[in-house]
């Protein structure tokens, strides 16, 4: 079985972390706001394409082809992660739905990108946390 190398994807968390800390306890309509929201939905994006990517890693072993799983788009890749037990049916929805938000905003990065992706942060950094030590896991296995 492949090993699954999580650092980045921690690293990023904690990077994530830290810049929306520095977030909320800046200013609005400040420079130091802007550069902390901004870093903040960068970390986001980066994120949630490493988690797509190392969970078709923990998916490969379930697959008669690795192929197979090269082929799932993004969200059939939580999908089948519920369905081998790695994440839940609610985690799994709201993966689907940082998802739908990171395309559906891909090419709005103003304010109101910014605004609607900011709300959900503490779940998601709670959510790649948890995908996270499921990856680990895995390793152990």
């Amino acid at each position: 079985m492949m090993k699954i190398d999580t650092t980045y994807l921690e690293r990023c968390i904690a990077a994530l972390e830290r810049a929306y800390s520095l977030l909320i306890k800046s200013e609005v309509d400040t420079i130091e706001y802007d550069m902390f929201r901004s870093a903040s939905i960068k970390e986001f994006e980066i994120i949630l394409e490493q988690a797509g990517k190392l969970l078709r890693k923990a998916l490969k072993p379930y697959f008669h082809s690795p192929k197979e799983v090269d082929r799932m788009v993004f969200k059939n890749v939580f999908r089948n992660a519920v369905l081998r037990d790695l994440i839940t049916d609610e985690q799994c929805e709201r993966w689907l739905q940082y998802r739908d938000n990171r395309n559906n905003t891909a090419h709005d990065y103003g304010v109101n990108f910014a605004n609607e992706t900011l709300v959900f942060l503490p779940q998601f950094i709670k959510d790649s946390m948890d995908l996270s030590a499921v990856l680990k896991n895995q390793n152990d296995q």
